[in-house]
């Protein structure tokens, strides 16, 4: 049933199609001023190497880094297994941590100079997708702030294929979509579910929709039941505007076990579909 994971979803009109799992790497970077639930070090190099095959083989193709993400993009480039042409790369712009800081550059040069580090660090000539790196207010930074026009303008110089945003907002997601973006990330799960109208946008427009906090960044427990993760997968999958779920691991386990259910889920999902 794996074999469900090699299946690829199209995001927007962009030409670009991605497994519907995606590999979150902020663990590869960074372990200070993260939510979740218990501490953890930073994998070595061989470790996020052979996580990245693993993930390769199960069928991801998709993974989500960012420059507040520590020293994950600079891993990824000099990690990735396979053909840079295989994966599927979205990072962002806005936002970088540095000394346990966040700070945030919303302006055309800083957008700019983000993506061209960005560029540099993971050793690649083109960004995939590239998602404002939102610090809350959506709608001011898409309205009042240069990051937008700067991004579409690199979509239209080839520097970057889609543009997004990685959204705190349901009127920023909205919004972002009105003014062009190709993909939104929006956080939904069982125990969250506020910016379901995104996804039903989404799904309207054809637009891409990339899923974080699915797993409510390691507080599934609260659901109760057998099987959590199938639980949470099951209720994000079944919206049509879900078009990759993005989670965090560096257990090589816990990633096997997210693939197998996702894959079962999946399958069970094309089966109930009415033959044609």
């Amino acid at each position: 049933m794996e074999q469900v994971l090699t299946q690829r979803r199209p995001v927007a009109q962009t030409g670009i199609a991605i497994s519907p799992l995606g590999l979150g790497t902020v663990k590869f970077g960074r372990n200070q001023g993260v939510k979740y639930p218990q501490g953890f070090e930073l994998p070595s190099d061989n470790e996020v190497r052979d996580l990245l095959a693993l993930g390769f083989d199960l069928g991801i193709n998709l993974l989500d880094t960012a420059p507040a993400y520590g020293l994950s993009e600079e891993r990824i480039g000099k990690l990735l297994p396979n053909s840079r042409h295989e994966w599927v790369i979205e990072t962002k712009v806005g936002e970088r941590f540095i000394d346990g800081e966040s700070s945030f550059d919303f302006s055309a040069i800083g957008t700019r100079t983000s993506v061209e580090n960005s560029l540099r660090l993971l050793k690649t000539d083109y960004l995939d997708m590239v998602l404002i790196h939102s610090d809350g207010d959506d709608v001011r930074i898409l309205r009042e702030e240069a990051v937008l026009d700067t991004l579409l303008q690199m979509r239209e110089e080839g520097w970057v294929r889609a543009v997004g945003i990685s959204s705190k907002t349901v009127d920023g997601a909205l919004l972002a979509y009105e003014l062009g973006c190709d993909v939104v990330m929006a956080a939904y799960s069982p125990l969250y579910t506020d910016e379901l109208p995104v996804l039903e946008s989404a799904a309207a427009q054809g637009r891409g929709l990339l899923v974080k906090k699915a797993f409510a960044s390691g507080h599934l427990d609260k659901l109760g039941g057998k099987n959590p993760v199938e639980y949470a997968l099951d209720f994000i999958f079944s919206q049509p505007g879900a078009t990759s779920v993005v989670l965090g691991t560096i257990n090589p386990k816990h990633l096997r076990e997210n693939v197998a259910v996702a894959s079962e889920v999946l399958a069970d999902k094309l089966a109930a579909l009415p033959s044609r």
